[in-house]
């Protein structure tokens, strides 16, 4: 009886060791397996990094032809890949003009309209005051703009009925000037992509531009306010006019927001394809549009090329498509999916069906989760809970996470870098003693600092830390840029027929 329960007891320890040893078999195969994995996340890291590289050398031949095809685009033959619009401004404030005058900036889901009482050199700007005004939604998808600018006009008149008693001593009787900006937000799947597109194209076509002039102004008669558009431009252009009225030194003025520009000064004489010679002035505003941008030295992944097949507009905007807010989330949320996919990143069979969401990661929320400094990055592990429900992330998942926005934000301010040099070698100020304000707008770079820093740092390895060149914020919007386009203009477009577009 002894001898079978003796048997019985080696059995047991028998079955236990054999237990033991495939317990352990098997998690030495589960961490041979998970070591597998995360070196396959790191080569899908260290590949995407290395083809996001912006090396000096590349800056500068994306530089050089930018500056290739701005000059092309000035020309007359129409072979650019540039637009470089002509703004029409050729009248940019001095400082000294007066009076009291209007801006209105259409933008998006709605509109600005700013009044300014200017006094001249020694008063500058005596008084100011704004209203922002939400469009209805259905005014927005018409193929008509008559009705969306018949609700402006009412609300301008609204806003216009109390100057006397905003402004009672220099209220004015003579007829009212006011300068008009537009921007519209790059979004996907929103008809705000193709009323950009289409707002765009008045730009290029002068006798489009002038058509919508005049459709604003009737409007505004319609509506019995004795007011008058005198300057039509993109935000970025009032961007340009509103910072040069408070340095004169501003040479270009750049837009880093959900989508991307540039504009700058140019002398009139390189315009080529402008051939009026009516204009006083010796200076023409440009619009470069410079996110329409492409060139084979563009550092561009497989993940950039399906995001550009799978947008609204493929095989354009390029440029904007590498370096703008609206997509710099995109692009993090793709490699991401990829490890998700081929490494099981975030430690499940199934990938997370929210990392499957097209632009569910947003410009703002990767700035909180790159810029997050604590030893864990509790930051990004919230937002990852928050964006994509992923709710078991590592430590180490999360460095890999803050590592593909560094790569993705590095490669986007180094190619803006290379962008604001190109305007200044186009203007010939690098080998220059002129001191050169180029002034920046947008979240993009007034709030994410690491942007910023790295833009920063680009220029300054391409040019060298020069004492004539400052990068700054943007100072007052193209609403104020509005008010000074209609001030600066107003004289010699009264002279003229036809206002500025």
């Amino acid at each position: 009886m002894m001898m079978k329960k003796e048997a019985v007891v080696v059995v047991g320890v028998v079955a236990t060791v054999a237990a033991a040893t495939a317990a352990v078999v098997l998690l030495r195969r589960w961490q041979r397996s998970s070591e597998r994995r995360w070196r396959r996340t790191q080569r899908i890291l260290r590949k995407f990094a290395s083809q996001c590289a912006a090396p000096l050398p590349k800056l500068w031949q994306i530089a050089d032809e930018l500056v290739v095809d701005m000059k092309a685009g000035l020309s007359s033959d129409g072979r650019s890949k540039l637009p470089m619009l002509v703004s029409y401004v050729d009248s940019l404030p001095t400082g000294d003009e007066e009076g009291i005058y209007y801006g209105l900036n259409l933008s998006g889901t709605e509109f600005r309209v700013t009044r300014i009482q200017l006094g001249g050199m020694t008063a500058r700007i005596v008084n100011q005051e704004s209203k922002t005004v939400s469009i209805p939604s259905n005014l927005l998808v018409r193929d008509s703009n008559q009705e969306l600018f018949d609700y402006i006009a009412r609300e301008v008149a609204k806003f216009v009925s109390t100057e006397s008693e905003k402004f009672p001593v220099l209220a004015q009787s003579q007829q009212k000037k006011l300068g008009f900006t537009y921007s519209f937000p790059v979004d996907e799947d929103k008809p705000s992509l193709e009323s950009a597109i289409k707002w765009k194209k008045f730009s290029v076509d002068d006798t489009e531009g002038k058509a919508m002039v005049e459709e604003i102004n009737n409007a505004l008669e319609k509506h019995c306010i004795d007011m008058r558009v005198f300057a039509m431009v993109d935000d970025t252009v009032g961007n340009l006019v509103g910072d040069k009225y408070c340095n004169p030194d501003v040479v270009a003025a750049v837009t880093l927001a959900m989508g991307t520009n540039v504009a700058y000064v140019e002398l009139k004489k390189d315009v080529l394809k402008w051939s009026d010679s009516s204009t006083k002035s010796g200076e023409m505003v440009i619009d470069v549009e410079w996110g329409c941008f492409n060139s084979s030295y563009l550092p561009i992944t497989e993940f950039d090329v399906c995001l550009d097949a799978e947008s609204s507009n493929p095989g354009e905007q390029i440029f904007e498509k590498l370096i703008s807010g609206m997509y710099l989330g995109e692009i993090v949320r793709r490699v991401l999916l990829k490890m998700a996919k081929e490494t099981a990143l975030f430690g499940n069979i199934v990938v997370p069906p929210k990392l499957t969401t097209p632009y569910v990661l947003r410009s703002p929320d990767m700035a909180a989760m790159h810029q997050d400094t604590s030893e864990d990055r509790t930051v990004v592990d919230e937002k990852l809970k928050d964006i994509f429900e992923i709710t078991n992330s590592t430590p180490m998942v999360r460095e890999v996470v803050s590592d593909v926005c560094d790569i993705v934000v590095e490669r986007a301010a180094r190619l803006a870098g290379a962008g604001i040099v190109s305007i200044l070698k186009k203007l010939e100020r690098i080998e220059t003693q002129q001191r050169s304000v180029v002034t920046v707008e947008g979240g993009l770079y007034q709030h994410y600092r690491l942007f910023r820093n790295y833009l920063h740092s680009c220029v300054w390895e391409m040019l060298g830390n020069s004492e004539n060149l400052v990068i700054e914020n943007s100072n007052g919007g193209s609403g104020i840029g509005a008010v000074f386009l209609a001030a600066s203009n107003s004289n010699s477009s009264i002279q003229e027929d036809t206002p500025s577009s």
